[in-house]
């Protein structure tokens, strides 16, 4: 536990970040190494502050303290089920300003997705079993 290591967020993000991206973190020491590592432009915000001209980190942190706030509603979660609450709570910020019988339709859909997905390739190319 405790912060992120520079190699943590090369493996969490360095496929990730696009060549010319602008990395915005707080002050720890970890972002220093990673944005040299990923010959990333750095801006550091001091702490203590949030902004430094059009640069900001209100957005994480608001999302940072929004899934929090969140979390302690379950009192604790098992780390093999974290992946599941993640998504969830993305589910629900994703969908928050629509109509509750659109989030409903939408929950319904999209809980159902994953396991009836089938492109239509592939029914052209299975066999027939019943021949």
């Amino acid at each position: 536990t405790g912060r992120v290591t520079a190699n943590e967020l090369e493996r969490l993000y360095g496929n990730r970040i696009g060549e010319n991206s602008i990395l915005c973190t707080d002050s720890h020491k970890s972002y220093i190494q990673f944005a040299t590592d990923m010959k990333l432009e750095h801006k550091r915000i001091k702490r203590g502050r949030h902004k430094e001209d059009i640069y900001h980190i209100n957005h994480i942190n608001s999302l940072h303290s929004n899934l929090k706030r969140w979390m302690a509603k379950f009192n604790g979660v098992a780390t093999k089920y974290l992946e599941n609450y993640l998504k969830w709570h993305k589910w629900i910020n994703t969908f928050s300003t629509e109509k509750e019988t659109i989030r409903n339709k939408n929950l319904i859909v999209h809980s159902n997705i994953a396991h009836s997905y089938t492109m239509v390739k592939e029914f052209k190319e299975r066999q027939p079993i019943f021949i």
